[in-house]
């Protein structure tokens, strides 16, 4: 079983689970701090996913990193998952967690790369066409600044990528110069 369809079981049954306690927000933290934790340290990734190291070893780092400051449902997702040696696909579920909240919530994802820092009027016009777009009532826009881009802008929501940056404009240029429909014939 691939780590999204496994992943995709524990996080619809943490969703069930926390939103029938009442506690779906501060486990969507907890998520949160697991998946930026796992970005973070490729050592800790390393060792949910060694088969060497012994499975109590892995649960016992687990605990000491996260022991005190999760709910006692994220816990409880550790222990289940840890218990299974499924250590593994930890980060998988700390994704798909938030993926599975923002849809619950109906908010979208986006992002958008500029050469400039966007400034909030900008921001609120770019999130109010991503909201007619995506027929969702809130937005979590993620900004980056890419001086790569020379000028314009890449949003990406969703699956969908509009990419009016300059970089691309004269790539395709360049591609369209190395055609060359006229071909001598002598």
């Amino acid at each position: 079983m691939s780590d999204f369809r496994a992943a995709s079981r524990y996080v619809r049954s943490l969703l069930g689970l926390a939103q029938e306690q009442g506690v779906l927000d501060e486990v969507h933290k907890d998520m949160q701090l697991i998946d930026k934790t796992c970005k973070e340290s490729h050592d800790l990734v390393s060792l949910l996913r060694s088969p060497i190291i012994k499975h109590d070893k892995k649960k016992a780092v687990l605990v000491k990193i996260f022991e005190g400051k999760m709910n006692k449902l994220t816990m409880a997702i550790i222990d289940i998952v840890t218990a299974k040696n499924r250590e593994a696909i930890l980060p998988a579920i700390a994704h798909e967690f938030h993926n599975a909240y923002n849809e619950f919530k109906g908010i979208q994802k986006a992002t958008i790369s500029t050469t400039f820092p966007l400034d909030q009027e900008l921001r609120t016009e770019i999130e109010n066409i991503i909201k007619k777009l995506s027929d969702k009532k809130v937005i979590e826009l993620e900004e980056k600044v890419d001086n790569d881009l020379i000028g314009g802008f890449i949003l990406n929501v969703g699956d969908k990528q509009i990419d009016a940056s300059l970089s691309s404009k004269l790539r395709a240029l360049k591609l369209s110069f190395k055609e060359n429909p006229f071909v001598r014939e002598y």
